[in-house]
């Protein structure tokens, strides 16, 4: 398919351009920049006027819920959110039902995504077998059949299976994923140990869960000299120990979920389950901290960390209810937040959701130049919208960001030089709310 791109704003922070350009693609590659290439007839040409033009997004953690948790989400309805949300590229946890430990998990996940025909689904394999952390899982099968890292998920894992286990990940030139949990300190914890744990009466989970955890795998990595790469940072002391390890050389890279950019410990108000995430929401002082790591470039990427739920899973009071947030299409928007804050600029705020989680997964993605794989998001910069339950395409409807008005709509998205959302203009309801009609590619 022969697909032009007419009048949008270009931004590609790899190539750090931003110019209004047109663009050309063909056999699923960006053909051409600028000047239309010589006989090239458009099958279908998209009027960008007025938008940015920008690499898809690359999101490092999204919970699909298939295989296993089909109740909550499949391949297909998470992919179909994902590209929504302008996201081209996802990378899935190990944590499914049956966990990704053989090649014939991985080969499913591989069917189901290309069945689904949307977004790209890149996996982890599991550090262990079954998450369980006790025998080493057959890493080399997993990477042959398509896995971009290892990863034990959030499960807890000893100091001496994980040393043989980044050993046995270093032989194989793979990364692993880390989630920093001491499990003795965070002793069955629901929220932040602070005030707000006190006051509500839960069980809290102390920094020091992260920073304790933190320590052992950075002397861990030093120790194996593996890539690794820390998921989901949450505390200020923890970003400040992985700053001093980057600054003495470590291969170590780290991540935040959009929402703990966002939201504090106080968003939990009474008892909202809506909050109740891992890590959990910590104070305004941590907050603050990733959001300067962001800006520092000790924090590479934003991730969604998206676990859609059942409506049930909510329902429940808050120690019995699950943790997590349906975030795919809340990553732009939140991100371009933090543009509208002054946190970022505009290219560095895209960069870490495009081409700089794609250089952590090693994947062939995040930029726009000539000759790239042709993932594509385009989106209204100046379109404010309501997320509610009818502008979430998830499955999951559980988010603490319902009823908030957010900046900046994805209109059209591109995978593999075909279309796969779509939405035209239609009536304006007020001056502050653009709405669009769907359209099914």
């Amino acid at each position: 398919m022969r697909i032009k791109i007419t009048g949008g704003r270009l931004i590609d922070p790899f190539n750090e351009l931003d110019k209004v350009q047109d663009l050309y693609i063909e056999d699923g590659k960006i053909l051409a920049r600028g000047q239309a290439p010589e006989d090239f007839v458009a099958d279908e040409e998209i009027n960008a006027k007025n938008q940015i033009v920008c690499p898809g997004l690359v999101d490092l953690r999204a919970r699909l819920r298939e295989p296993g948790f089909t109740h909550k989400g499949t391949v297909a309805s998470e992919t179909r959110a994902a590209v929504r949300g302008g996201i081209t590229s996802l990378c899935c946890p190990p944590d499914t039902n049956p966990v990704i430990d053989t090649p014939a998990v991985v080969e499913l996940i591989h069917q189901l995504a290309e069945k689904s025909g949307m977004a790209k689904v890149y996996p982890l394999g599991a550090l262990t077998q079954g998450l369980e952390g006790h025998q080493l899982s057959e890493m080399n099968e997993l990477q042959i059949a398509g896995c971009v890292g290892v990863s034990n998920d959030t499960a807890a894992v000893s100091t001496d299976v994980m040393r043989r286990a980044m050993e046995y990940a270093t032989s194989l030139g793979l990364t692993v994923y880390l989630h920093a949990k001491d499990h003795g300190l965070s002793n069955g914890g629901y929220v932040h140990e602070g005030v707000v744990s006190v006051r509500l009466g839960l069980p809290g989970i102390p920094e020091t869960a992260e920073t304790i955890a933190v320590a052992r795998d950075l002397q861990l990595i030093e120790l194996t000299d593996i890539d690794a790469h820390f998921c989901q940072l949450s505390t200020a002391s923890a970003v400040k120990m992985i700053a001093r390890s980057q600054y003495d050389g470590a291969p170590v890279t780290a991540d935040v979920t959009a929402h703990h950019l966002f939201l504090t410990e106080l968003d939990i108000g009474y008892f909202n389950t809506q909050c109740h995430v891992q890590p959990p929401l910590r104070t305004e002082r941590d907050r603050d901290a990733l959001r300067e790591a962001l800006v520092n470039g000790t924090i590479s990427a934003i991730c969604s960390d998206h676990q859609p739920h059942d409506i049930d899973a909510k329902l429940a009071p808050f120690t019995s209810s699950e943790p997590g947030i349906s975030a795919l299409e809340t990553l732009l928007p939140l991100t371009l937040r933090l543009v509208e804050e002054d946190v970022l600029s505009l290219s560095d705020a895209l960069a870490r959701i495009t081409v700089l989680p794609a250089n952590i997964l090693g994947i062939d993605a995040g930029t726009i130049h000539v000759g790239a794989i042709a993932d594509i998001c385009i989106f209204d910069p100046e379109s404010y919208w309501e997320l509610n339950h009818d502008t979430i395409t998830s499955f999951g409807k559980n988010t603490p960001f319902l009823g908030w008005d957010l900046k900046g709509r994805v209109t059209n998205t591109i995978s593999n030089g075909r279309i796969v959302f779509q939405m035209e203009p239609g009536v304006i309801k007020n001056k502050a709310l653009q709405v669009y009609e769907e359209v099914t590619p």
